[in-house]
């Protein structure tokens, strides 16, 4: 395994800065705790999604984008506070300009091809200058996640048909040597082998040890996501309470986020551990492939969002517009779940699914495929099997039988009577033109833009009128998913020590090194930033230690 450069782990940081290390001429081994089963790592189950500023895309849609207005976006929500945000700052400035330049033709020339509708994600909390986008900027690949991933897997795999790359599956790095301020070698367990399928729960089982000498070592080993112990203990409960008890977990078992505490035993820096991004639209997969598996409901605007006992959720608190808004108020009122209640109409034009294996109308079909699944009777194949067979789903034709069984499956807190005048309050603004009701403004806000008229927001109507019916009510819960913080590096991926020294040859990107920087995105994020980061922050630590 003697190499140029030594990459630990093989998601989609990892496999492009190999990409950009074959290029330079550059021998590479990757090595991975999984086998090979699950090379792409997280990025394969993503639904694909690339924040782009000023595409052909956004511009066949009359949307309007420059660097400036994503600028204000990204530093609005970010909202940098701390001293060692330096360089986070200068990764996501180094992003922006990434994304309004070369990204996309990169992309492009690699094969990629997006979706026409762009998508209008986390559309803030209601400031100018605070968190959200303020426009639609979030571009869906043709193959989701996959097809992020396969330029990235090609290069790579036909690489090691030549000899230039060797993986080392199922090889765990339990140690770095680090010497005099220079990385001289890692070390680790080899596991034995295991062919669960992707995504399944691997065994642990030590068959071997390795010891690599490498002087040019790049970490991109991923967040803490699968690792419910390492999140409670990285989560700040003084800023706004407590996770909830009962969470699910968007991500799979082995995102341990274990090398990040070995990298820092080391003598390496991390930052920011405290900040990350969990979702808070989660239902548990009635086909789960994970210990504890949810996946993330991506609504549009119009499902009302009430807590446990059955009270509405406050604005910014609404679907899709302040994740982490919605997260802490979660917390602050000690529920370990939350309810949409919402329409047949909502869900048939609203409601999709987060991930490659939700979506195969967008990641293995075509034009057919999305028209017959958007556009159809019904909505998506996915949503229906979730709406038939998910735990979480209740379908009534009248709103006490609605009521009762949201009472069964979330523990009696719901008074009827009140969840139905909150209810019947909202429905009485959809005829007033003039509401002051904030959630109503945005639903009428969000039809203006034709994106999402065509596919994403349904014609304003009472929830509580039967001809839209049945009634549904979702129980939601926290989907644990991507790490904020991480190695602090500067802008060629170096690795810093505490002190503010940097570590001779050792590098990181991705998720391990909170996706640029230690953590580009600050407080907040945008979305379509996380396999953005990995792609960018990949490509600079190939270029970097190559």
């Amino acid at each position: 395994m003697q190499s140029d450069v030594v990459i630990i782990g093989a998601g989609l940081a990892g496999l492009v800065a190999a990409h950009e290390l074959i290029a330079r001429g550059k021998t590479v081994t990757i090595l991975d705790q999984e086998g090979r089963q699950n090379l792409g790592g997280q990025a394969f189950w993503s639904l694909g999604g690339l924040l782009m500023i000023d595409t052909p895309e956004q511009r066949r849609l009359k949307v309007k984008d420059s660097v400036a207005l994503a600028t204000n976006d990204w530093m609005g929500s970010a909202q940098f506070d701390r001293a060692e945000d330096h360089w986070p700052r200068q990764w996501a400035q180094a992003y922006l300009e990434f994304a309004a330049g070369e990204m996309r033709p990169w992309l492009h020339e690699l094969g990629m091809r997006w979706f026409p509708v762009v998508g209008w994600a986390e559309r803030g909390g209601g400031f100018a200058n605070g968190h959200g986008n303020s426009l639609p900027r979030f571009h869906i690949t043709w193959g989701t996640g996959p097809g992020v991933l396969r330029p990235f897997e090609e290069r790579v795999l036909e690489a090691e048909k030549q000899g230039k790359v060797t993986f080392g599956f199922r090889h765990r790095v339990t140690g770095f040597d680090i010497t005099n301020g220079k990385v001289a070698g890692i070390t680790g367990d080899v596991l034995a082998p295991d062919d669960a399928i992707r995504g399944a729960a691997t065994n642990r089982d030590v068959v071997d040890q390795f010891d690599i000498r490498a002087t040019q070592v790049i970490v991109t080993s991923g967040g803490i996501g699968g690792n419910f112990d390492l999140v409670r203990r990285n989560w700040d409960a003084s800023k706004s309470g407590p996770l909830p008890d009962k969470m699910v977990s968007g991500v799979p078992e082995h995102v341990d986020g274990l090398l990040l505490d070995i990298v820092k035993d080391a003598g390496a820096e991390l930052i920011n551990t405290d900040r990350m991004w969990h979702y808070t639209e989660g239902v548990q997969n009635w086909d789960p492939i994970w210990p504890h598996h949810g996946i993330r409901i991506l609504p549009g605007p119009s499902s009302m969002w009430f807590d446990a006992t059955g009270d509405r959720l406050p604005a910014p608190c609404m679907p899709g517009f302040d994740t982490m808004s919605t997260l802490h108020e979660i917390c602050r009122r000690g529920h370990d779940h939350t309810w949409f209640v919402l329409t047949q109409k909502i869900i048939e034009k609203e409601f999709a699914l987060s991930g490659s294996e939700q979506n195969f109308d967008l990641t293995e079909g075509g034009w057919k495929d999305v028209l017959k699944a958007r556009l159809g009777k019904g909505a998506t194949p996915a949503v229906e099997a979730f709406k038939e067979k998910g735990e979480d789903f209740v379908v009534a034709n009248d709103f006490d039988t609605l009521v009762a069984g949201m009472n069964q499956l979330g523990g009696n807190l719901i008074d009827p009577a009140k969840l139905r005048a909150q209810i019947e309050a909202r429905d009485a603004q959809i005829d007033n033109p003039f509401t002051k009701d904030a959630q109503v403004s945005a639903i009428h806000t969000a039809r203006k833009y034709l994106g999402d008229k065509l596919i994403r927001t349904a014609k304003p109507h009472k929830i509580l009128d039967d001809s839209k019916g049945p009634l549904i009510a979702v129980k939601l819960h926290v989907v644990t998913r991507k790490t904020l913080g991480g190695i602090h590096t500067d802008l060629d991926t170096r690795v810093f020590a505490p002190g503010g020294q940097t570590i001779d040859g050792l590098y990181a990107a991705g998720e391990a090194a909170g996706f640029g920087g230690g953590g580009y995105h600050g407080n907040n994020a945008l979305e379509g930033t996380f396999l953005g980061g990995c792609i960018h922050s990949g490509r600079r630590a190939g270029r970097a230690a190559g």
